[in-house]
């Protein structure tokens, strides 16, 4: 790809003292020292067929995809999503520059190493949690190495959020360059065919995406060496793949000859693979021209031009990459064709280790998405960077009740429930994200406009609130959600927030709209009171608004925002939680009674565990897992969409001899089950 996921083969080899580290749970290091082992579950990850020579590294398991049988792979739990894709509108945009149904883009981005994406979560706020599905059309979970595996599956914490803002999700395909190890037998396992002259593997590869519930295959062919023969089965094989259903991206690379020949645009010798495959990402080194022609090429093909994506390598440099955004999405007339980001996680890698916190990576982040203003209705800025807000419309799932948010990004340094501090460890788990605001960050005011963004040193409910923060010297209106949500009699909206103790006062209302503007045009709002917050600070104050009541039935909502008015000094308050809904559902049934399917203890009063449960009856957002303490309370352990999740680091408490875990299930307003339990005997 002339870039290469990581690890490298050296970077494996001078990494192999953390990849060791990554397969065993902290709580159990000093068991293990003993012989005992208990495997963390990863994101499955493969050979073809063939193994390497020699012995993997530590922590790194080597399997064929030939020989996998999910009857038999005691991870399958653990890494099944439980998210369906979600359809989804693309509202008006907020800028004049940026089209709906035009350019596109997908993003290959590297969650961790190949051989150590964990399966449901790991205990570090330290992640990068991405949250800006609203400009993305495709998610390639990217990966894959000669000394791990060539084909990576997805997690399923990345499954579900992705899905839940409605996202497909492609696994990774790499046939690495042979400088990286490459192996011209493992493209010919890939593409064997049988007797019957069908593939194996290709059906294979359904079989995982059926089984973990993920979207397709981004298949990069880069080992050279190969002839016309080798070329035309691979083109089969991304066709019968294409057939069993699945989304599939061919990276410019393999031509029609077999070998290995990065074209920078779509001509003669790969538009075979793209006529195969759903899109094609061309490599990095393109020019006006060619991808000019790209566009004419796929349409004299019969095929959309904007199934053609540009590679934008942002690896290295990220927002200061020198881009011909020109070439691609031009400020004026339609865009040329799609694009799509090369590891667009350098927002998170780029940041200095004792700087990683969880709000200096969204604020980096946003800034990558939204420009340099945080403002997607004046997306540009001083440098040449074109952030997304300035040519790509937002999209949005929201689309009918209930619905329900506490701004929870899927990281955070403690949890809570309900205001209540439930753990004081940090965590990440993108199954548990919400849907979170889109247009970060659209404030209308006449005045300064404050600063607006996640913040993790309090929060309602998961790991973050939304915090507006400084003077407001004019009525502030915040953009939070573009939405299609029907309103009947009885429709409710939902809101907690509160004031910080430094705050000034602040009166609060919320903003309705009932139709759609001009592109970059405002919302047409009505204002509806929630209250005003005394200075100085108050508690969380939960605000119940009869929506139905006051717009009467029939209409259709589609705009959710928040107006802030000073009442003198500057103000820090936080939105912790918005739900809109009808008659309340209630909470969710009991899970089926939890089991612990494996366990080890360690020496140090903790222990490493998988537990699994059976489904609860009806609707479930999530799961959460509490450990309950001596003399009442509970400690939040996690959550997760899945029927099993892994705990790292189960803590006994004052020598009880038995600890008692509880498994609830959680609804889309967050009402909690009655627990199921279970115990471990210390």
């Amino acid at each position: 790809m002339n870039r290469y996921p990581i690890p490298r083969r050296a970077v494996l080899l001078a990494g192999a003292a953390a990849s060791a580290a990554l397969a065993v749970p902290r709580a159990s290091a000093s068991a293990a020292t003993a012989g005992a082992t208990l495997q963390q579950p990863y994101a499955s990850y493969w050979f073809p067929d063939s193994l390497p020579s020699g012995t993997p590294q530590p922590g790194v398991v080597w399997r064929s995809l030939k020989e996998w049988d999910p009857r038999t792979d005691p991870d399958v739990p653990f890494n099944t999503s439980a998210v369906p894709l979600a359809p989804r509108f693309a509202p008006p945009p907020p800028n004049s520059t940026a089209h709906t149904g035009q350019a596109r883009i997908s993003a290959l981005a590297a969650f961790d190493h190949t051989s150590g994406n964990p399966a449901q979560g790991s205990p570090t706020a330290d992640y990068y949690a991405l949250t800006q599905w609203a400009y993305l059309d495709e998610l390639v979970f990217w990966g894959g190495s000669s000394g791990e595996g060539l084909i990576l599956a997805p997690n399923a914490p990345v499954i579900d959020a992705a899905h839940r803002n409605g996202v497909p999700v492609l696994g990774t395909v790499f046939l690495p360059p042979v400088a990286y190890g490459g192996d011209l037998r493992w493209t010919r396992d890939l593409v064997r065919r049988d007797a019957s002259g069908a593939f194996p593997l290709a059906d294979q590869m359904a079989l995982v995406c059926a089984t973990y519930g993920f979207d397709g295959w981004f298949v990069n062919a880069e080992t050279d060496g190969g002839d016309a023969a080798l070329a035309s089965d691979m083109r089969d094989f991304v066709a019968r793949l294409r057939s069993r259903g699945l989304r599939v991206t061919w990276y410019d690379a393999m031509t029609d000859t077999g070998q290995v020949n990065w074209q920078n645009q779509l001509d003669a010798a790969n538009q075979d693979f793209f006529t195969a495959a759903d899109s094609i990402f061309l490599n990095f080194d393109w020019d006006r021209a060619g991808l000019a022609s790209s566009a004419h090429v796929a349409e004299r093909l019969g095929r959309e031009r904007y199934a053609v994506r540009a590679g934008v390598d942002v690896e290295s440099n990220g927002w200061d990459t020198q881009v011909d955004w020109q070439a691609v999405v031009p400020t004026t007339g339609p865009a040329v064709l799609s694009y799509g980001f090369y590891r667009p996680e350098w927002t998170w890698t780029s940041l200095p280790q004792d700087q990683r916190s969880p709000a200096a990576f969204h604020d980096r982040d946003d800034r990558f998405w939204s420009g340099q203003r945080l403002d997607p209705t004046a997306p540009g800025g001083t440098s040449g960077w074109r952030p997304p807000a300035s040519a790509v419309g937002d999209r949005s799932t929201v689309t009918g009740l209930p619905f329900a948010t506490s701004f929870n990004t899927g990281h955070g340094l403690g949890w809570y429930e309900n205001g209540t501090r439930l753990s004081d460890a940090p965590w990440n788990h993108l199954g548990l994200q919400d849907r979170l605001p889109a247009r970060r960050w659209v404030v209308r005011t006449t005045a300064a406009r404050p600063a607006v963004g996640f913040d993790f040193a309090t929060a309602w409910r998961g790991g973050s609130s939304l915090l507006v923060s400084g003077a407001l010297g004019a009525a502030s209106t915040v953009e939070l959600y573009s939405v299609r949500l029907p309103v009947s009699k009885d429709t409710v909206v939902d809101l907690v927030h509160r004031s910080d103790a430094q705050s000034g006062g602040v009166a609060v209302e919320l903003a309705v709209a009932l139709a759609d503007p001009a592109a970059g045009a405002p919302y047409p709002f009505r204002y509806l009171p929630v209250g005003t917050l005394r200075a100085g600070g108050q508690g969380w104050t939960s605000t119940t608004l009869r929506l139905g009541r006051v717009l009467g039935a029939g209409h259709t909502v589609h705009a959710l925002d928040v107006r802030l008015t000073g009442q003198g000094g500057a103000v820090r308050w936080r939105l912790g939680s918005l739900a809109v809904h009808d008659a309340a559902a209630g909470a969710p049934s009991r899970p089926g009674t939890p089991q612990i399917t494996a366990a080890l203890r360690g020496i140090d009063g903790t222990a490493a565990l998988r537990l699994a449960w059976g489904r609860s009856a009806g609707p479930v957002r999530h799961y959460e897992v509490h450990q309950a303490l001596p003399g009442g309370g509970r400690r939040f352990l996690g959550g997760t969409c899945q029927l099993a999740t892994y705990l790292p680091e189960l803590r006994r408490e004052a020598g009880e001899p038995a600890t008692r875990i509880e498994v609830r299930a959680v609804s889309e307003l967050f009402d909690a089950s009655a627990p199921a339990s279970t115990q471990f005997t210390w």
